[in-house]
């Protein structure tokens, strides 16, 4: 065979194992890899954290007891499952082609994307195809939350926008908002700045993932909650989306009684459990009380989920003191404020 045909068909060879390994993945377990650093906020351990004075008053409020109805408790739920349940994300490398992003909303509190890489990687499929963005409408639709979730495996960077679509008309991707965390890094948002979630916080690093709940280790990083209402933010959330003095902050971190018994649930659920009493959960959002963030993942099994949740209630928590964090590692802002 002449040897330019030879090249030829060497460079057809190379290309096709280049757009294969471009191929975005669904829900890829980042077995092995570290999201954020062990000293960041997510990955706490909060277990010796003191309670904050106000833990019981929080906790009454979260719960839903009035004097009219003082035996009224929140059940948690998990707020994940096959689809349309839950975020997805998905995976893809650091050739997938970034498009431009329009904020339609939060446009002065949003990335363009990560320094002197413009653009997010959003991949072609998200347009037509299920599964890429939270409500499981191919490009996105105009209801619900529609957060979009990305991460560049070999840049090792977390892209995360609010209230995606593909404008059809315009031939756009639009957002509410973005943001571009590195997830080697400990850098919190300016003060004051939005995310693609209410606390200003990142929420892949919050999810309950189906790769770590059904893998060999212990889960070491807290949950993403919400609830009904928020009052102002404390560290680590850096954006107030609420001022109702009976509701907790934005930033909150609530803890699973070390004194609750846990051994009756499946393994699974215990290992849920248990990551819950050690790094806990932060209130990252409003929405309904006590809903947990998890991933959609086709694998999961609400039959099993759904009661062993509703069997804890908003009264098996504490809330740790606001805007606690070990001296030995992190130094909170001394801008950010409890708005009591």
């Amino acid at each position: 065979m002449p040897v330019r045909r030879l090249l030829a068909c060497a460079a057809l060879v190379t290309a096709t194992i280049v757009v294969l390994s471009a191929a975005p993945i669904l829900n890829e377990p980042l077995t092995g890899r570290q999201v954020f650093p062990t000293t960041n906020w997510w990955n706490l351990d909060t277990s010796h954290a003191p309670v904050d004075p106000r833990s019981a008053q929080l906790i009454g409020w979260i719960s839903g007891r009035t004097t009219s109805n003082p035996s009224a408790i929140r059940r948690l739920h998990p707020d994940f499952g096959p689809p349309p349940y839950g975020f997805p994300y998905v995976v893809v490398g650091s050739d997938q082609i970034r498009v431009p992003l329009t904020f339609v909303d939060y446009g002065d509190e949003s990335d363009a994307g990560a320094p002197s890489l413009p653009g997010y990687p959003i991949p072609d499929q998200a347009q037509t195809q299920p599964h890429y963005i939270e409500g499981d409408v191919p490009g996105g639709g105009t209801s619900g939350d529609r957060h979009l979730l990305i991460i560049d495996r070999d840049r090792w960077l977390l892209y995360e926008s609010f209230a995606t679509r593909w404008n059809t008309a315009n031939g756009r991707w639009e957002a509410g908002s973005g943001a571009v965390f590195d997830l080697g890094a400990n850098g919190r948002r300016p003060e004051g700045w939005t995310s693609a979630d209410a606390a200003g916080l990142a929420i892949f690093p919050g999810l309950v993932r189906y790769d770590e709940v059904f893998g060999p280790n212990e889960i070491t990083h807290a949950f993403r909650v919400t609830t009904r209402d928020s009052n102002g933010h404390v560290w680590p959330a850096s954006h107030t989306a609420g001022s109702n003095p009976s509701a907790p902050p934005m930033g909150a971190r609530l803890r699973l009684k070390a004194s609750r018994d846990i051994s009756g649930f499946a393994p699974e659920v215990q290992k849920i459990f248990r990551a819950m009493k050690r790094y806990g959960l932060i209130v990252a959002d409003n929405g309904s009380d006590m809903y947990i963030s998890g991933t959609m993942d086709a694998r999961w099994n609400n039959d099993v989920l759904n009661p062993a949740f509703a069997a804890l209630t908003a009264d098996d928590f504490e809330v740790i003191q606001l805007g606690w964090t070990p001296a030995s590692t992190l130094s909170a802002p001394s801008n950010v404020r409890v708005i009591r």
